[in-house]
Parts: structure tokens; C-alpha cells; sequence
């Protein structure tokens, strides 16, 4: 793939943020979603690409753009054909609510390389770089945890476990903290949750239960390029979902690894913050139609991780103001 989608990638999502954080503790997620989806889709059109979305907003009765399957850029003469996973506000709850952590996130692959993954629950476990290896979904959270801590030289209680705050965590949580380990309950969105294993700023060395498989392939990009890990196994739990994955030819018994949700060795990511987070800041209005967003690009085979601080003169831009 052309290197310089990295940085037009970055665009794209720094868009979506821009749209959605005005809607930041104003109550309507859906709104907040909406507006980052009209964004990005009209970026997306100014990219030199032969896309289909693969990942998106639901089937094309359910979303009228970035719906799954959706042609993006079909035609272009010399366009890279490649898959594309994107969720314009991973944590619309927590943009209605003004709270952190909500992200505008879109990566790219060569054509077939990204799992077309159904919109059913996922049991994950993730870590970074520096636990690679070490962790397998069928073990226990107790075994899980230690092999982490050897690896990464830590004491268990100083081991901090993020996890979705959901009822159906309650046994894991029980677990982890009879274990002695730290945990981090997570509102709302879990793809930046499992890239902050692979900064220790963030201070998270993994990831345990259960939440979307759709954002499990779209982490799993992010942790491919950062050099973590990452394994997952689809959880239906109706009828309708299970002919989803049936369809879909999904293995219900299979454990999926970061090469099976994301194959080969390219890939382009880019997450922008919406509101603050552990590792990204959020987007800030200022006087003057200027705003500020903090993005991160990444990019295989080249492992490079990029930072990017933008300041936006909004008014002269009318594709982020609309």
C-alpha cells in the first residue's frame, strides 16, 4: 500500500473527531455519531483508493453510509484495493456524557486481509509488546496474569487489568482481585483500552472479558503495528447472531489470533482523540473557529508510530464544519 495513506488516513479521523467532539456532553451519542460518520465518509472520497468497508456502521439497511460492503473510491486508475475497518466514535456514551476516552479510529489493509467479523460479542485478551506470547484465552485470568508479570518483570499486585465494566465481568473482576492485581474499570469503548497495553504511560498491561468483535479486529490492527498481542473467540448469544456468523462462514470454536484477525504484514491506522484518554488527547475549541486534535498513525511493514498535534482553522476548512 502507499505509504502516504498513513497520513491521509490521519484526515480522515481528525475530520470525524472534529464533527463529533461538538456534540461532547450534550447528551446525544447519536448525534455525535452521525455527524463523525457524514465526515469521514467525505474525506474517505478524497483518498486515492478501491475500497470496500468491511467493519462499519451495520449492513446497508441499517446505516446509509460506511455500511458493510460499501465501494469506496471503485474506478480510481493506480488505487491500492484494500478493506477498511473504521468506527467513527468508539465511546459515543462517553461523548454524550463529556467523559474520556472516546476515539475516532479507521485502518486500512490490503483486499481480504482484515476479518469481516459479525457484530456479536467477542471474548478478548490483549497485551503489548513486551508480554507477546504470554497470553492464551483458554487460560484462567489467575494463569493469564502471572505469565504477564514474569514477562514483564512486574510484581503481581502491581499488574493492572483493564476490563469493560459490565454484570458479566463480575467473575473476572472477583478473580483478578483476589489475585492481588490491579484493576481498571472501563466505561465504554475497548479499542483504545487494549492499545494502552503497549504504552507504559498508560500504565495497562492487559485486557480480559468480553465486548464487540467488530472493534477486536480494529485493536488488533492497532496492536499488529505496535508489536502486542492479541486473541479472541466470537460469543452469539441468539439466533439471528449465530446465522450472522454462519453466514459469514465464522468459527464459533476457533480462538483468533492477531494474524488470523489481521493477515499479512500491511497495515495503516490512525485513531484521533475525540475526548481526552491515558494516551491521546481530545479535540479543544478555541477562540477564533481554531481547534486542536491529537492523532496516532501507525503503519506496517515499516512499524512506524506517529504523533500528530494539529491545530485547525476551522473556517477555512468547510468539510470539518459542516
Amino acid at each position: 500500500m502507499n505509504r502516504n495513506l498513513a497520513i491521509n488516513l490521519a484526515r480522515v479521523t481528525e475530520a470525524a473527531a472534529l464533527n463529533a467532539a461538538k456534540f461532547l456532553g450534550k447528551g446525544d451519542k447519536n448525534a455525535a455519531d452521525g455527524a463523525a460518520v457524514d465526515a469521514m465518509r467525505r474525506m474517505l472520497d478524497q483518498i486515492e483508493v478501491d475500497a470496500e468497508v468491511v467493519i462499519g456502521e451495520g449492513e446497508m439497511d441499517e446505516a446509509p453510509m460506511l455500511y458493510i460492503g460499501e465501494k469506496i473510491g471503485e474506478g480510481k486508475p493506480n488505487a491500492d484495493k484494500v478493506d477498511i475497518a473504521v468506527d467513527p466514535v468508539d465511546g459515543t456514551t462517553a461523548v454524550s456524557k463529556g467523559m474520556n476516552n472516546a476515539i475516532a479510529v479507521l485502518t486500512m489493509a490490503p483486499r481480504g486481509c482484515l476479518l469481516n467479523a459479525p457484530d456479536v460479542y467477542m471474548n478478548k485478551i490483549a497485551c503489548g509488546p513486551g508480554a507477546k506470547g504470554q497470553i492464551n484465552l483458554d487460560d484462567s485470568p489467575t494463569d493469564n496474569i502471572k505469565r504477564v508479570a514474569k514477562a514483564l518483570n512486574k510484581n503481581i499486585s502491581d499488574i493492572t487489568v483493564a476490563i469493560l465494566d459490565r454484570p458479566r465481568h463480575a467473575d473476572i473482576i472477583a478473580e483478578v482481585r483476589s489475585l492481588g492485581a490491579r484493576i481498571k474499570s472501563v466505561s465504554d469503548g475497548d479499542i483504545v483500552t487494549a492499545i494502552e497495553t503497549c504504552f507504559d504511560e498508560s500504565g495497562v498491561d492487559l485486557i480480559l472479558g468480553s465486548g464487540g468483535a467488530p472493534e477486536g479486529v480494529i485493536a488488533a490492527a492497532a496492536l499488529k503495528c505496535l508489536g502486542g498481542d492479541f486473541q479472541g473467540r466470537l460469543m452469539p448469544t441468539d439466533d439471528e447472531q449465530r446465522r450472522r456468523c454462519a453466514e459469514l462462514d465464522s468459527d464459533l470454536d476457533k480462538i483468533y489470533g492477531i494474524d488470523d484477525l489481521v493477515k499479512g504484514d500491511e497495515v495503516v491506522f490512525s485513531m484521533t482523540g475525540v475526548s481526552k484518554g491515558e494516551i491521546l488527547d481530545g479535540v479543544k475549541f478555541g477562540a477564533g473557529d481554531r481547534a486542536t486534535t491529537e492523532t496516532l498513525v501507525m503503519r506496517l511493514p515499516s512499524g512506524t508510530v506517529r504523533r500528530i498535534q494539529s491545530e485547525h482553522r476551522l473556517d477555512k476548512k468547510p468539510e470539518y464544519a459542516k
